[in-house]
């Protein structure tokens, strides 16, 4: 018998210990026991992401009911609490009797039958005591710390550049419990309107993007793999934000487009629909994993328009200089800006890598900027939320290339986004309800 419980011990392992990232482990967790019941793949997803989400005042509430530090604890008996936890403080439905009996037993099937006193005796304390948690002083730093689960550091950087007010619409936005997805309907095959309506079949819940003519948001469904709408062909999975930077690019028929960093594909396959079959996207990324993500979306969507290359965006391709009508540069970043996705991020990324990113960053754009032609159009987009990585390369990228200049991006992304500045958007999450997202666009002149 699957006991849902040891599947989320092991998962919330695989990402906490084992640093993997937490939506390949989730979703890969969930493709395996696809056989299981509906319930129990949305417990399993719920404990999973909750806990990973949580980690950090789940280990504060700990920590207040335990003589042994969560830091000192065997790492399996670490889990088992923050597991257990998460469903005694955030999920109702679940008696708190049978959380601390699964955890004791959990404990006890992963051999550690001398410390079933100490997991049980620390979980019904917890339970007993909610009301009487402390927390430090809400105008400060460690207060946002342990009720987002946001490392003080990043929420520094946040006030800093963005507002205190600004950093907590963000650390809402990341914890908002709506987990629906966003897709954009391929109209080379079919209207919105017809995709809606075969789509309600096979999906609760759908209504339409404030950011996009044809993205709708969709949430109440099985598995995608197995509507046949997706399987032929008539949608594809974007964010709303990475729809913003396609359309950004203002991609027209028989422009040849040179996409640098394009795994899975999305940004090729939106600009190759606005193409209408014409002109080519030259689909690109570094090795060869990544370009059969984007095959296999191009295969899917039957895009004729598309050539795909293995290619590393640090090393110019000189048959492509000054050839292409736009370039879209979607760069390595931190992804501060997904941390709603993929909440290991918070964890694992530091300040040193931030740094490391921005020099990355400037050495792809002195690279590709040379496969722009005169009048043609650069984008250059991060899914992160770092003025180091966003505006500031902006302005060192202007400061050392004359020949291109920030272009208006009003015209092409709609009547609901407002631009940070002439040229640049920086998307965030609780302000535009999508990923953290920052787009520029240059001109060639």
């Amino acid at each position: 018998m699957i006991n849902s419980r040891m599947i989320c011990l092991e998962c919330v392992m695989d990402i906490l210990e084992q640093k993997k990232h937490s939506h390949l482990v989730i979703s890969n967790t969930l493709d395996n026991y696809q056989y299981l019941e509906k319930r129990d793949r949305a417990f399993i997803n719920r404990v999973c992401t909750g806990t990973v989400e949580r980690c950090i005042e789940l280990d504060y509430i700990i920590n207040q009911f335990s003589k042994v530090k969560v830091t000192k604890m065997k790492p399996v008996i670490r889990n088992i609490l923050r597991i257990s936890v998460y469903q005694l403080k955030y999920m109702d439905s679940v008696p708190n009797t049978a959380v601390c009996n699964e955890a004791v037993k959990l404990a006890v099937k992963k051999g550690f039958h001398t410390l079933k006193g100490f997991v049980n005796g620390v979980l019904r304390n917890i339970d007993r005591n909610f009301n009487n948690i402390t927390y430090p002083a809400k105008d400060t730093v460690e207060y946002l710390e342990i009720k987002y689960s946001m490392p003080s550091w990043i929420i520094k950087k946040w006030i800093k550049d963005y507002s205190k007010e600004t950093t907590i619409k963000i650390l809402e936005g990341f914890l908002d419990e709506d987990k629906s997805i966003t897709i954009r309907c391929n109209t080379n095959k079919i209207t919105v309107d017809k995709l809606i309506n075969q789509l309600s079949s096979d999906i609760k819940d759908i209504e339409r993007s404030m950011y996009c003519d044809d993205g709708l948001k969709i949430k109440g469904y099985n598995y995608l793999s197995k509507i046949d709408a997706f399987n032929d062909g008539l949608f594809y999975v974007q964010d709303e934000s990475s729809m913003v930077c396609a359309d950004a690019t203002g991609a027209k028929d028989n422009d040849y487009i040179i996409d640098v960093c394009a795994a899975p594909g999305g940004k090729t396959v939106s600009v190759a629909l606005k193409m209408n079959g014409t002109g080519m996207v030259d689909s690109r990324d570094i090795n060869e994993y990544k370009v059969g993500l984007i095959e296999e979306n191009i295969e899917r969507m039957a895009l004729s328009n598309v050539k795909t290359k293995e290619w590393d965006a640090l090393v110019l391709d000189k048959e492509c200089i000054g050839v292409a009508d736009v370039v879209i540069a979607d760069l390595p970043c931190s992804g501060l800006g997904v941390i709603g996705k993929k909440a290991d991020i918070k964890y694992n990324v530091t300040s040193e890598d931030l740094e490391e990113l921005c020099a990355i960053q400037k050495n792809m754009l002195s690279v590709v900027k040379d496969y722009v032609k005169v009048g043609g159009t650069l984008i250059y987009s991060t899914c992160t939320i770092n003025k180091g990585e966003n505006e500031d390369n902006v302005k060192w990228f202007l400061e050392n290339n004359s020949d291109f200049k920030l272009d208006s991006l009003t015209p092409y992304v709609g009547n609901n986004i407002v631009c940070t500045q002439e040229g640049m958007i920086q998307m965030m999450p609780g302000v535009h309800n999508v990923d953290g997202f920052f787009i520029a666009r240059f001109k060639k002149i």
